[in-house]
């Protein structure tokens, strides 16, 4: 996750202040996290969370992952492995996607904590002496052939709800209309363990008396929710709720992992994770800091905002306050909840439980940057109804609205201050002096004025669309700005109003890398980089007391004779043919992308066998009378004479994420950009082994597309006769990144330097970028820099992949 400011002790409330405590839902444990369930919470949350520090405002964002219940001990027994191994992988999987999204919490913890049990069993125990919690019998299901009960998790059947009949239903809940379901309501169940049907048996339970406690409750949501100003989808939900007449709600399980019961007779169970989830906000709390009472327990002095999806509303408007209320303790009470509908994707749904969709990892993937996805997120913000999710639609956000709109007046503005004297400012922001009696500029700054007095307010009611939208207006303006001052022209005919336009346009480049800092903090950084400003002295907005007054004089934003850095691009084009690629890519199921692309890989294995490259066709080139006519190769025949094998450098590398067999490789070649490469080297030599190496890499390949990724290169390698031995060709470790690889005994040409003779070549066949060969005999090696030959270190002969 990304340091929020250096402070060496945990932000503690403070008096006088705005104290905001920040939560997003826990994202439970089981899998990755999918793009719906990002957007959903945490990357809404931290949006707000850094408008709010953007503000002055003494804020923390708290989050972890839920790692208890069902759906844990489901996931375990698939992986073959105990619910504490899957939270351990789970949560690392979860901290290193939130990581590359950039999400700054300000502690991101786990609810398998000693302090989520010492907090949940003390409320517990204030619940049970105030007389807010009963038992009773409860019929639930059993299943024989597990020899145990099935929790609601275990259980799936049809809906019973008039007009849904969704036959995946859960025992808890239904995913297709949202009600909440006890397991024994389902038509049909099956354990979901075992497939069997399940018989009802009686089995104890605690419940919290909803019920008793209804006075109290509807006492707090009638206020806070007008206070607070809940989104109108919060309020459906939790009025539906009360509507149907809240009844006892059980909030314990029969499972082994969750937070023991602390009760004699309920001692082998252990707390429903819907009882337990919402305390982990308090827990994860009390890991941050010792004093997290100050916090949760201070009402007068800290305002608490809750972001989730639709279908959690209930356990955080009903269930979670009804719990804090029955302790009978001051707690501080969500003041502001913040509710998504559903991202869908494509065609359909995202769902992590059926793997459809773009997950997490899958965006670090696409090698589409961060900010890219953030903003295209949050453009899409499901606020009010639910949304879709289109590759298509993503490349026309980010071409036109990032990089037709932003990133062309960012860098319109700097590569002409950048620009040497007698055609820029030579990096130098000009002096303007008179700036507010030219018109044009004194029009903008009203424009500017109103929009950021929009921004403010549409953020502090957590309207984050509505805010970006705002935002990239101001990018809009600015581009209308410099293109009706035309001042390309002003430069020579009138030196001082250009001087105004271009400080005033730089003033507004700042103040967009401000005000878009919470929702692609990673541009802000790059634009203050450009700006030659440091990022943690320069992003601030206003005070805590909202005094924006210099908000209509953008021109005042950068002081006159400052030098600025290097203008660079901030935006790429996103290609159609890329576009196309993902969506093949992430077409169907996870399950579904892994079959189609083990049979990909054996199709294009046989096909690309018969791709020849022959020596004989490559000594006929150079025999051939000066000025005669060069025969034409084949289809399956190239010429040596024409292989561009240069010396790389493996930048980056990682197992493709569909497809067991092969790497994805980041490679430095000598060019502008890395190369990304797909290698089908994983059976042969360990990742360790090829980060950071040297290698010998034939770059003059068509792309080809390779499991959904497009390689631009093959990386050679050298295997034994019967392919039971595979290692790289190394070239020496002094050898320059970007030198041409040659052959021994051969010059050429300067633009067709790689021959050979005929004792060192006796056939080569080309395999792009699958584990088809160039085949070799390997005895003299041949291969040649500046710098000495190139080597593998025990196969005398072979074949060269």
């Amino acid at each position: 996750m990304e340091d929020t400011p250096a402070e060496n002790s945990p932000k503690l409330p403070v008096p006088g202040r705005r104290n905001i405590l920040i939560t997003s839902a826990l994202p439970y444990v089981n899998n990755v996290p999918h793009l719906g369930n990002i957007i959903g919470c945490v990357l809404s949350a931290d949006v707000f969370a850094r408008y709010c520090r953007l503000r002055g405002y003494n804020t923390i964002y708290i989050c972890g992952t839920d790692e208890y219940g069902t759906a844990t001990e489901t996931k375990a027994m698939e992986e073959n492995c105990s619910p504490k191994e899957i939270c351990d992988k789970y949560h690392e999987i979860h901290k290193e996607v939130y990581k590359w999204f950039d999400i700054s919490f300000d502690e991101f913890g786990r609810t398998s904590s000693p302090q989520q049990t010492e907090i949940c069993q003390s409320i517990f125990h204030k619940l049970l002496e105030n007389n807010w919690l009963s038992e009773k019998t409860m019929l639930q299901l059993y299943c024989d052939t597990c020899q145990r009960f099935l929790a609601d998790r275990l259980v799936e059947g049809t809906c019973p709800t008039l007009d849904c009949n969704y036959e995946s239903a859960r025992g808890d809940q239904c995913e297709k209309c949202g009600k909440l379901l006890n397991p024994t309501e389902l038509i049909d169940p099956k354990c979901k363990v075992c497939q069997r049907t399940p018989h009802i048996c009686d089995t104890d339970h605690l419940f919290l008396e909803l019920p008793l406690l209804r006075k109290k409750l509807e006492g707090y949501i009638d206020s806070m929710s007008i206070t607070g100003s809940w989104s109108q989808n919060a309020i459906q939900a939790t009025q539906a709720w009360l509507k149907e007449g809240l009844k006892p709600r059980c909030i314990t399980r029969d499972l082994k992992w969750g937070v023991p019961v602390p009760h004699e007779k309920y001692k082998d169970k252990v707390f429903y994770v819907w009882f337990d989830a919402p305390i982990g906000y308090i827990s994860i709390t009390a890991c941050y800091t010792l004093e997290w009472e100050k916090w949760w327990k201070n009402p007068e002095n800290v305002e608490l905002y809750q972001f989730m999806g639709k279908d959690n509303v209930p356990f955080h408007t009903v269930m979670f306050p009804s719990t804090l209320i029955g302790t009978g303790e001051k707690w501080t009470m969500m003041k502001t909840i913040s509710v998504t509908e559903y991202l869908n994707y494509e065609a359909g749904k995202f769902s992590k439980s059926k793997g459809v969709g773009v997950f997490g990892n899958d965006a670090k993937d696409t090698n589409i940057p961060t900010e890219v996805w953030r903003y295209y997120l949050l453009t899409n913000r499901p606020e009010v109804s639910d949304t879709l999710f289109t590759w298509s639609d993503l490349q026309a956000k980010l071409n036109s609205e990032l990089l037709n709109n932003l990133g062309n007046f960012v860098n319109r503005v700097l590569s002409f201050i950048a620009k040497p004297e007698g055609a820029g400012y030579n990096s130098i922001v000009p002096d303007a002096p008179d700036a507010e009696s030219h018109n044009l500029t004194k029009d903008l700054g009203e424009k500017v004025g109103k929009l950021v007095d929009q921004y403010l307010d549409a953020m502090e009611k957590v309207k984050l669309k509505q805010g970006l939208r705002t935002a990239m207006s101001i990018s809009s303006e600015g581009n209308a700005y410099l293109q009706e001052s035309q001042f390309w022209k002003l430069y020579k005919e009138d030196p001082s109003s250009c001087a105004i336009v271009m400080k005033t346009s730089a003033g507004l480049v700042y103040l967009l890398a401000t005000l878009l800092e919470p929702f692609m903090p990673s541009f802000s950084i790059e634009v203050l980089r450009q700006l030659n400003l440091s990022p943690k002295t320069s992003l601030s907005f206003c005070n805590e007391k909202g005094e924006t007054d210099d908000k209509k004089k953008p021109w005042n934003f950068l002081p006159s004779g400052h030098r600025i850095s290097k203008p660079e691009p901030l935006f790429k084009e996103l290609k159609d043919e890329d576009v196309e690629d993902f969506r093949m890519r992430f077409a169907g199921s996870q399950a579904d992308r892994k079959v189609k692309a083990e049979a990909d890989a054996k199709k294009i294995a046989e096909q690309l066998k018969s791709t020849n490259i022959t020596e004989a066709n490559a000594k006929k080139q150079q025999c051939k009378p000066e000025g005669s006519p060069k025969a034409k190769p084949t289809e399956t025949e190239i010429p040596i004479t024409k292989l561009d094998i240069r010396v790389g450098l493996i930048k980056k590398i990682q197992k493709h994420p569909d497809a067991d067999s092969l790497y994805v490789e980041e490679i430095d070649v000598g060019e502008e950009s890395t190369r990304t490469v797909v290698s089908g080297l994983v059976k042969y030599i360990p990742l360790e082994e090829m980060q950071n190496r040297k290698v010998c890499v034939l770059c003059n390949l068509k792309p080809a597309t390779m499991r959904g990724i497009k390689s631009h290169a093959m990386v050679l390698a050298a295997s034994s006769d019967d392919h039971s031995k595979v290692e790289m060709v190394d070239p020496p470790a002094s050898a320059a990144v970007g030198e041409r690889v040659t052959f021994s005994g051969y010059s050429g040409e300067p633009d067709n330097i790689i021959s050979a003779k005929s004792k060192v070549w006796e056939k080569v066949q080309l395999d792009m970028h699958t584990d088809a060969e160039l085949v070799a005999c390997y005895k003299d090696v041949p291969f040649m820099t500046s710098a000495g030959v190139c080597k593998v270190s025990s196969i005398a002969n072979g074949i060269i992949r």
